[in-house]
Formats: C-alpha cells, structure tokens, sequence
C-alpha cells in the first residue's frame, strides 16, 4: 500500500479519538457545519404497494434499494413535503443495534425520511462530511455516548456536539476527491474478490451435483433413470426416494432420559450456513421438550421456511449436548436408514436440484414460505451402494475442503482491503496524512 507523506505541522486537537491535526486547522462542532432534521412518525396503516419510498433505519445501506421500501400515497406529499431527502443527504440510524449506521442518499428519486433516521448537510462540502461521519471517529463518539447501555438512542444534540476539524472548503474538496478515486480503488478491489467467491460457490455447487449424480467415474456405462428430471445413471445406482432411506421427522418419544438432562438448542439464527451450526446454547430437556422440534447426533436437519431454505441452511447434526437436540420448528429432520450414508444424503440435499425442488413446492404467503414434508418424503434420487457412497462423500469433503481454504484466504484479503479502507478515511479526514497534491496512482 502506498505511504503519503504528513503536514509540515500539527497540533493538539484536544479531543482524544481525533488526536493532532495540521496546523492550520482548527477545531468546530458538527452544528456550526451542518444542518440537521429529523424524520417523520409514518403509520403502518398508511402503507401501499406503490407511492413515496420511506427510509427506514433497515434501508441504511451503502446501496439503497428503494424497491424494498415501506411507501406512502403520494396524495400525502404536501402534508410531509419538509421530510424530503435532498440529492447527498447523510442518513444516520439513531437508535438500535445498527445505532451510529450511515449512508449517503445519492440517489435522483425523491424518499421520505422516516422516524429515528436524521439528515445532515453540510454547509460547507456534503463529501467531506460524508467522509467523515462515515469514519472510526463517528463510531467512537457513538460507542462513548452508549458504552454500558445507559444511551439507547442519538439525536440533535447529540450529533450536533461531535467534534470537527475545521479548514478550507478547497482543501475538504481535495480531500473527498482524493477519498473518492481510492475508495473506488478499493472497493473494486474488494468486488473482484467477491466475485470470485462467487465463482468457487458455484464451482462447489456443480461438485456436489455431479458427483451425487453421476459419480465419480467419467467411463461408466450408464442407464436411463426413467426419472425425467434425474436423467441418465450409473448402471449399477438405484433411484430411490427420501422415505425410503431416511426416517423423516423421527419422534421424541424414543428419548429415554432423565428429566435435568442439558440437551443442545438450535434457534434458526445458529444455523449459520451449509454445514455449519453454533450448538453453544444448551437448555434443560424439560424446558424444550414441547414445542420444538426433535434430533440427535448425527441427524440431518433442514430449514424448510423461506429464505433460509433458498440459502441451503442444511446440516449434519454433531456436537450435540448428551447427543441430543431441540430446535425451531421451522426444521424437518432426516435419519438416515441402513445402508444409506448420511453425508451422501446431505450432499443430495445440498444439490442443486433438491433445492430447485423444493422452492417449486413451497406453500404459504410470500415471505413466509414452507417446503412440505410430502415433498421430502417423495423427493427421488439416485444412490449407489453403500461403500460407493462413502467414496463420495469423502470425495465431496475433500474438495470442499481445498475451495473452503481458497475462500477463507480470499475472505482475510477482503476484510484487509476494508480495514485499509477504514484507515486511508480516518487518516484523511483528521489530516494524519496529506493528501492535496497526491497524484493519481492506483492502489
């Protein structure tokens, strides 16, 4: 990464998380730059399909995406016409867990600003500002005002009082523009990696699908399935259906055990991806045995309700307290019979067809969508005998490994990348580095 040299001269700011900057700079607060309104209490009530958008504290991202917002007639626009966003406004979240979250509305389409979201202009140059808000120092103030919970919210006064340097509008222009040619840099940078991430997702994917469909040998003589969708298979591989290898949804009074046993609970949220949950959480048997949905060790659990079933959010049960399990009802559970491997029935669930299955059966309201058990039961695929399956699945896992590894590299590349990110702000905004005459040189 590139070294910028400093300012010939610094002094004391006098506020600890900004420490010294240049010279000639001095120190402001936020109110005396800016102009600061806060958003509008909309009812739910008044909601309709198409209308004004609404920003919400949810919609503070760095792409707003008005199409998933909350909206209002437009018959409503005089009423609330003083809560328009302006073209560069900074939007803030002032409560909740995303509290101190900011975005700039850069967008020509007119929005309202909802309740618990504040506006800011600056008086002098909007980027710079933005810059600034959007640095470790804006995350500070707000940390400082909220350590220990006794702050749940910000306002006015609050982001009025946080402290800015103060100096030419030239050099707060020189500054943004400087910002703005690195940070497109970097997070090109960071979009290239991603793709790439995306490309080893769908390189897993096809892995799994091909091998758990065809197997592992190119030459083997094959055999219609007499299954449309499933095609061609190995002549020795059997289709079968998932009742008829699995025990679907097996019940909990086969548990034998005594009342004060910890067993693991598994909230939708600790199924984190495929393959991965979080067993930290344990309760007493006795507190989870009613209305929750029943597995042990080694059990295959599916989230079947939208969107965690489109996310894959499959997994091998292991690790579980005493060997035992209770968890959202949003999950069907599959146990693998004799002669079936229960890694070669996870990764059959993890194929691409399972999935594609799946959401084209999926009953309920939009958003709260839900794949049948009829649809589990009856869902076909083609197996081999039980050692070819084994072969499989260990081949699956090894490569799942080696693309996992290449991933996790790439993910530490990218979280490096918005930490410098992180940092070149920081550095500029509070003049740790000078930057206004840097050339153009990529990063």
């Amino acid at each position: 990464m590139m070294q910028y040299k400093k300012y010939q001269q610094y002094r004391d700011s006098g506020v600890e998380w900004i420490g010294e900057v240049p010279g000639h700079w001095s120190i402001s607060k936020l109110k005396y730059m800016s102009v600061y309104r806060n958003g509008y209490a909309f009812k739910s009530d008044d909601y309709v399909e198409d209308g004004i958008p609404i920003i919400r504290i949810g919609d503070i991202k760095e792409e707003i995406n008005l199409d998933s917002t909350k909206k209002i007639p437009i018959e409503f626009l005089p009423e609330v016409k003083s809560f328009l966003i302006k073209k560069w406004d900074i939007l803030i979240a002032l409560t909740g867990a995303t509290i101190g979250k900011s975005c700039i509305y850069n967008i020509d389409d007119i929005a309202l600003l909802n309740q618990r979201v504040g506006a800011i202009t600056a008086k002098e140059n909007q980027k710079y500002l933005y810059y600034y808000i959007s640095s470790d120092i804006f995350k500070k103030y707000v940390t400082l005002l909220c350590d220990g919970g006794a702050q749940e919210n910000i306002g006015k006064n609050e982001i009025g009082s946080l402290a800015i340097p103060q100096f030419s509008y030239g050099e707060q222009t020189q500054i943004a523009n400087f910002l703005d040619q690195k940070t497109a840099e970097i997070d090109s940078l960071i979009a290239d990696k991603e793709k790439l991430i995306s490309l080893l997702e769908e390189q897993r994917q096809a892995i799994i699908t091909e091998a758990v469909t065809k197997g592992l040998d190119p030459n083997v003589k094959m055999k219609d399935s007499g299954v449309e969708w499933i095609g061609e298979i190995p002549d020795e591989w059997d289709v079968k259906r998932l009742k008829d290898s699995c025990i679907i949804n097996p019940n909990k009074s086969e548990l034998k055990v005594n009342d004060d046993i910890e067993v693991t609970f598994l909230p939708m949220e600790n199924i984190i991806s495929s393959g991965v949950i979080d067993t930290s959480i344990t309760k007493n048997i006795s507190e989870v045995y009613s209305g929750y949905t029943y597995f042990r060790e080694e059990d295959i659990i599916v989230a079947k309700v939208t969107p965690c079933f489109e996310n894959g959010n499959i997994s091998i049960a292991y690790g579980l307290s005493n060997g035992i399990g209770f968890g959202t009802t949003e999950l069907h559970v599959l146990r693998s019979k004799d002669k079936f491997d229960n890694r070669f029935i996870f990764y059959v669930l993890q194929s691409n067809r399972f999935k594609l299955e799946g959401i084209a059966s999926m009953y309920g309201v939009a958003g709260l969508k839900r794949i049948p058990t009829e649809f589990v039961q009856n869902f076909k695929f083609a197996v081999p005998a039980i050692e070819e399956q084994k072969e499989i699945a260990n081949f699956i896992d090894k490569k799942i490994k080696e693309i996992s590894q290449i991933k996790n590299e790439i993910v530490l590349q990218i979280n490096k990348l918005k930490e410098y990110r992180q940092s070149l702000i920081f550095e500029a905004v509070t003049g740790k580095i000078d930057v206004r005459n840097v050339a153009a040189e990529k990063i």
